[in-house]
């Protein structure tokens, strides 16, 4: 997805500068709390440490935090920057480590004048962390540092840029092999690029088992032969015995090319002059050393893969360092080694063969992945890579030697990186793939289509594939706000329908608004001036099945949504009762499902069990199995009264509206969160997971429990979803943001589809 230096520097700048926070991890709310975290009581594992300097693990942070440490003398692609300007990235390396390892990161950023001051400030750390990743300096200082450090500490030291792409690499090329028949003892490899990268790539795949005299580096100056470097030079290592000087010359016969060097250097003769099938990896970013579509076009019968993830095949170092440091950090591991390193890259290569699961191909708007000459690799954002690699590597570097703290059972462990992993995680990005996936988009209108928030959201959803926008609203302004945006709409993907304009009503919404309203003053002139109104005239698209669904609210009061709703729209058939439900997700993904949050103020004990099901009948669409609390302040009649006896006969509905429905009721929020503590006590319940939906006795418990997650508990609000009407219909939060427009959208496009489906069952032949 395409994105402007305005939105770049907006991400970095909105609300609290940076992509970091420190957070407590333990209570800290009254007197008791502050004298164990504090003095006196923090000078007990103070003791317990200086006894034995092992359970410092035990007692800190250290186990679980990394240093990621840089001098700012090879950013990226913007070179020596200094360490400032670094900042960004490493902060940025810290919420990736966050995001796919749990591992904990500070960022250092040293003012270093020479290597040697480097090693000295960083040697200096070794008692605060766990493992040090080493990122962003320039060689040939980052093999000096990286060697001396690793000699001279006994915590992992692992520089990323060298290994990390190094291992990826080595996955890609070990699959790419395979595929193409070859042997990697056999084949003649040509790298671009003897940078930090370059070399360590080059010299990653003798490990892997390439021959020496089948391996070539090229750079700046050509090839780099026996007798070109000064003695002592690194690249002495790798230097070939060829006549070669050139990578045009050294490239024919060829069947690898590695670029890690410069865009558009592999020109299209050059790949002509390779073997068979051969092998392209033009990594260099953003642009790469040959364009990927140039690449297929010269050579179809090539694999080709780059750094960029807009093309197939894309070699990510987030798919190594996260997962290496887990599992080295686990089994505290004193170095980062060849084995462990040789174990990542099998993991990885073996992982790319395995099925790919519904929730990544949902990720990746794809509807199938299958291991071959467009994935090589697995994709960054695939959850299994955590609980593949992290064991490889942990069992790598046991039977190395080097692992301090050996796990006594691997399944085990990998069971639990499993769950560190919740499979609710990136919830919206589910709905998003479900959506993008359909055949035929569907086709979600918007009433408020001229507010620039829908504008952008729509310009999202149209470039993602979610849905195929028809905006409401004077075509004149909408094109304006768009322009003035910055947003380049294409024509064939969205419409722009104005309501006011003479002759765009059709005949059939003024006679279906009149049936729906005869008995209600409506007549054919009111009808039409009525129809006017974006918001009917959005409720009458869908309910003529000219829209699979309306999404609107976003300049108007909720009831304002909800009225024309009903009146248009409708309940479903055999529902009685319409709710609105908010999606919770908290800090790790997980999420939970609240009801009913806006729309019944008081509703009894049969609209509250309809309430449930219909709620729990949504999340089942949605993909998620739903376990059920139907909310009181009283446990199971421990306090009777009106509203608990209320939830009590609600429950008892509900599971014979249906028997197969995992809930209970009524019970307090601390049961329903962790209902396993309590079986001593209510063994009879049959709630025996954690619920992940919460039915509320009132809308005040429900909008209020709601609100106080948003804003004091800090997590993320989708929402609200309607339920119980005959179409989707959603209405957005009064001036919400764009996030919540695109999630609610993606929601909407799956309910529409499920409604669709349940109209228009697939036929069976006979």
């Amino acid at each position: 997805m395409s994105f402007s230096r305005e939105d770049a520097l907006a991400y970095h700048a909105n609300g609290r500068p940076g992509k970091l926070e420190v957070n407590a991890t333990k209570p800290f709310a009254t007197q008791l709390d502050l004298s164990l975290a504090y003095t006196p009581g923090v000078a007990e594992p103070c003791r317990e440490i200086h006894k034995d300097p092992d359970t410092v693990y035990d007692y800190t942070i250290k186990g679980n935090l990394v240093a990621v440490i840089t001098n700012g003398t090879a950013v990226l692609g913007l070179g020596d920057i200094g360490p400032l300007a670094s900042k960004p990235v490493m902060e940025g390396k810290g919420v990736l480590f966050k995001r796919f390892a749990g591992i904990d990161v500070f960022d250092l950023e040293f003012k270093s004048k020479t290597a040697d001051d480097f090693i000295l400030g960083v040697k200096m750390l070794e008692p605060t962390f766990g493992g040090i990743n080493l990122e962003d300096i320039g060689a040939p200082d980052c093999f000096y540092i990286e060697k001396r450090l690793r000699e001279e500490m006994n915590i992992p030291v692992f520089h990323d840029d060298q290994h990390g792409t190094a291992i990826i690499m080595g996955a890609a090329l070990l699959n790419a092999l395979e595929i193409v028949n070859k042997r990697i003892d056999e084949v003649k490899l040509v790298f671009s690029g003897a940078g930090a990268a370059g070399f360590s790539c080059a010299r990653y795949c003798l490990s892997l088992g390439v021959k020496r005299e089948n391996l070539f580096l090229t750079d700046v100056h050509g090839v780099v032969y026996k007798g070109r470097e000064p003695e002592g030079s690194y690249l002495e290592e790798v230097a070939a015995d060829t006549p070669h000087r050139t990578l045009a010359q050294v490239i024919e016969g060829a069947d690898v090319f590695i670029g890690l060097s410069a865009p558009n250097i592999l020109k299209p003769e050059m790949l002509r002059g390779m073997k068979h099938d051969p092998i392209i990896f033009a990594m260099a970013n953003p642009v790469p050393e040959i364009d990927y579509d140039l690449a297929v076009q010269t050579r179809p019968d090539a694999i080709v893969a780059t750094g960029r993830s807009d093309y197939p095949n894309q070699i990510n170092n987030v798919l190594g360092f996260p997962f290496i440091f887990r599992g080295a950090l686990d089994v505290r591991a004193t170095t980062i080694n060849e084995e462990m390193k040789l174990a990542a890259t099998r993991a990885l290569a073996e992982l790319t063969r395995e099925d790919v699961p519904d929730d990544v191909l949902q990720a990746y708007h794809k509807q199938r992945l299958q291991f071959g000459r467009d994935y090589i690799i697995p994709k960054p954002f695939d959850s299994r890579v955590l609980y593949r690699v992290a064991p490889a590597v942990a069992k790598a570097a046991m039977d190395s030697g080097v692992a301090r703290k050996p796990l006594d059972d691997l399944e085990a462990y990998q069971e639990r990186l499993e769950r560190l992993i919740h499979p609710t995680r990136e919830m919206v990005q589910r709905f998003i793939g479900q959506a993008h996936t359909q055949k035929r988009k569907m086709r979600i209108v918007f009433p408020e289509g001229d507010h620039p928030t829908i504008l952008r959201a729509c310009h999202v959803m149209i470039n993602e594939g979610i849905a195929h926008p028809v905006l409401l609203g004077n075509q004149q302004d909408i094109l304006q706000h768009a322009q003035h945006l910055g947003l380049d709409f294409a024509p064939d993907r969205y419409e722009i329908i104005d309501p006011r304009k003479e002759g765009s009503i059709p005949a059939n919404y003024i006679d279906t608004y009149i049936r729906l309203r005869e008995r209600k003053g409506i007549t054919c002139s009111g009808a039409r001036q009525q129809l006017q109104d974006t918001l009917r005239y959005a409720m009458m698209m869908v309910k003529c099945g000219d829209a699979d669904g309306c999404v609107g609210g976003i300049a108007h009061n909720y009831p304002e949504i909800i009225k024309p709703a009903l009146q248009i729209v409708g309940l479903s058939q055999g529902n009685p009762i319409a709710c609105g439900m908010y999606m919770i997700l908290d800090k790790k993904g997980k999420a939970r499902f609240f009801a009913d949050t806006t729309v019944n103020i008081d509703p009894n004990a049969e609209q509250l069990a309809h309430i449930a099901v219909a709620t729990s009948d949504l999340i089942r669409q949605l993909g998620i199995t739903p376990r059920v609390a139907m909310l009181s302040f009283s446990n199971f009649g421990s306090a009777r009264n009106s509203e608990s006896i209320k939830v009590q006969k609600a429950t008892q509905i509900a599971k014979q509206m249906r028997p197969d429905l995992m809930i209970d009721g009524e019970m307090r929020v601390d049961i329903a969160v962790n209902p396993k503590a309590y079986l001593h006590d209510f063994p009879f319940c049959t709630l025996k997971d954690p619920a992940n939906v919460f039915v509320f006795p009132s809308l005040n418990a429900g909008n209020i429990s709601y609100q106080l997650m948003q804003y004091l508990g800090e997590m993320e609000v989708v929402g609200p979803i309607l339920i119980g009407l005959s179409e989707p219909v959603n209405a957005l939060p009064r001036n919400c943001d764009l996030q919540t427009v695109i999630s609610v959208s993606a929601v909407t496009a799956v309910m529409a589809k499920k409604f669709r489906s349940e109209r228009n069952p697939p036929q069976t032949a006979p």
